[in-house]
């Protein structure tokens, strides 16, 4: 199986440092791509706590597409950080730097530096729709059953 389309996305280099790479993929079969830290000095998460971090670029994207900001697996797992808005969304329009809220669900400080792999960044089709206001619904089997509703 195939990649099933390849879009273009416009790229803005906002880091002011030389040593600072745009986002890649990592393999040929990758969904996202890493967001790095853009930062002057570390950054120090206390457990607990969250930090706001400039990822370095801003992007155009097509119509109808968004990005969306996740957790890289292994900064979970290993030191319990992630992306507290997660998925985090960025709309087409949008034009501004790239900034991922990260927040450590640990008891252990975690310090991140200029360039560390913070987050990455999957690209999704969207729909929009029309609401169309209604007296009643339809009828399921599941009616209105919330949490758990459904089974275990």
């Amino acid at each position: 199986m195939s990649i099933l389309s390849k879009q273009t996305v416009l790229v803005k280099k906002l880091s002011k440092f030389d040593d600072f790479e745009l986002p890649r993929y990592q393999t040929d079969q990758a969904s996202g791509v890493d967001l790095k830290a853009s930062i002057e000095s570390s950054i120090l998460i206390k457990p607990w706590e969250k930090a706001l971090i400039p990822a370095g670029i801003s992007i155009s994207m097509p119509k109808g597409m968004e990005a969306q900001i996740r957790p890289r697996s292994g900064l979970a797992l290993k030191h319990g950080i992630t992306v507290l808005n997660s998925p985090g969304t960025i709309d087409s329009d949008y034009r501004g730097e790239i900034k991922i809220i990260l927040i450590n669900l640990s008891n252990n400080k975690f310090e991140i530096n200029r360039n560390d792999r913070i987050a990455q960044m999957v690209f999704a089709e969207i729909s929009q729709v029309n609401f169309k206001e209604v007296n009643d619904l339809d009828d399921t089997l599941r009616g209105g059953g919330g949490f758990g509703s459904t089974g275990n």
